[in-house]
Formats: structure tokens, C-alpha cells, sequence
């Protein structure tokens, strides 16, 4: 099975630049747990719901009016292509510790993500299994 028969297609991504409210309510919007950050055409990193707590929420002095993506996004991004084995993806989830994956195709463009619900959705039990317990561990 490949990454484009399970992911979620369409993703979006947000400027560096956005504030983090705007950030949260696209996340509640599209009932996601992460929006991908770009720059100049090339994704640069990742918000998700729990670097909006960890990195904002909890910060000395946190304004969320003023806090942007980039105060809180993971930088860097790890992706997988649309025509990867979902198997391999999957891997490349566990050995990040990921819960969800940018989607890119052959010209490099972000066309979805790839989370834990897509893949136990469609993958076999024993992938879910490794992946779940793979990714929940501490870290």
C-alpha cells in the first residue's frame, strides 16, 4: 500500500509569521493536531497542539497576541512522498517518534499528511501495533 491510498490529502501550510491564534483555530477548523510552517516556497517546520501549550502557553511573559509560529514551531520537517510504502513511512514515523508526517509529491509540494488515525485506518494490526507503541514511548 503507498502513503497516497491512506494519507489525508490537501494539507496546508502557514508563514512563520502567523500568529499562534490563528495557528490554534486552523487546527480546531480542520480538526487537526498540526499545521506545517513554509518560507519561500520550502517547509521549514511544524506547530502542533502540544508546542502551542509546551513552547507557548507555558512560556514567562507568554502574549498570544505577539507569539508567531516560529516562537514555538519545531524547526526542521521530516516528510515522506506520496508514492512511499506505507510500511516505510511508517518506520520513518517510529524512528522520529512522529505522530504525523508532511506528504510531499515529485515536485516537492506538500499535498497531505500522514497521521497515526490514517494509518490505523488502513494499515494491517501488527503495523498500527509497532507504530503506536513505537511513537507513544517516552521520549
Amino acid at each position: 500500500m503507498k502513503v497516497k491510498d491512506t494519507m489525508h490529502k490537501g494539507a496546508a501550510w502557514v508563514s512563520p509569521d502567523t500568529s499562534i491564534t490563528e495557528v490554534a483555530k486552523l487546527m480546531r477548523e480542520h480538526d487537526v493536531g498540526s499545521i506545517p510552517i513554509g518560507d519561500n516556497d520550502r517547509l521549514i517546520g511544524m506547530v502542533t497542539d502540544r508546542d502551542i501549550v509546551c513552547k507557548g502557553l507555558t512560556r514567562e511573559g507568554f502574549d498570544p497576541r505577539r507569539t508567531t509560529a516560529r516562537d514555538v514551531m519545531t524547526a526542521g520537517i521530516h516528510c515522506c512522498s506520496e508514492d512511499d510504502d506505507l510500511a516505510e513511512a511508517v518506520r520513518h514515523m517510529e524512528s522520529l517518534k512522529i505522530r504525523r508526517l508532511p506528504v510531499i509529491n515529485k515536485s516537492k509540494r506538500l499535498v497531505g499528511m500522514l497521521s497515526l488515525g490514517d494509518v490505523s485506518h488502513s494499515g494491517s494490526g501488527e503495523l498500527v501495533s509497532e507504530c503506536v507503541k513505537s511513537v507513544s514511548a517516552h521520549h
